[in-house]
């Protein structure tokens, strides 16, 4: 994304006090109203998650559960807040279960509005059992590349396109 001047910024949800729940504010010192600035600030939203038991973390299924609740904002068209912004996923670990997170947040986003460009999944499965992650392990898998370069290069066309062309309100509020 660097290479196509994007402006990027990492948020680690486990940095935030998110509070489990169906509400933009929780109360009780609940951060989530901030992340949720920076997502309707964003064109381009990437949710990445370890594996867990085969499964996405509950820390990525938090993400999801609180993005749900509110999916019934709509902006300035009368659309979902999430429409015109592309969504993608990166998974990591050392056990099978990649393909499976990513389908379900994959699945999800687009429910609640958001865009799903081809191609937006990559992943790295290291061996079985407990071990390092992708960065830790020095690892170089050109499979991994190839497939988090594509995912981003189609994640900025399709954040681009909808900057000049965004989805049409019609049919769509």
């Amino acid at each position: 994304m660097k290479l196509e001047n994007i402006e990027t910024e990492v948020v680690r949800i486990s940095d935030y006090t998110i509070i489990a729940g169906i509400s933009d504010d929780m109360g009780d010192g609940d951060e989530w109203p901030l992340l949720m600035e920076k997502v309707k600030g964003a064109d381009i939203i990437i949710l990445g998650t370890p594996i867990w038991n085969g499964e996405k973390s509950s820390l990525a299924s938090l993400v999801m559960e609180r993005l749900y609740a509110q999916s019934g904002e709509t902006n300035e068209k009368g659309q979902a807040i999430y429409y015109n912004k592309v969504f993608g996923c990166l998974v990591t670990g050392n056990e099978d279960g990649a393909k499976e997170a990513g389908k379900s947040i994959l699945f999800g986003m687009a429910n609640i509005g958001f865009t799903i460009p081809p191609n937006s999944l990559a992943y790295w499965v290291g061996e079985a059992g407990p071990g390092p992650s992708y960065m830790e392990a020095g690892q170089d898998s050109e499979f991994t590349k190839k497939n988090t370069k594509m995912m981003a290069y189609n994640l900025i066309h399709f954040a681009r396109m909808f900057q000049q062309y965004p989805i049409p309100a019609v049919g769509n509020t």
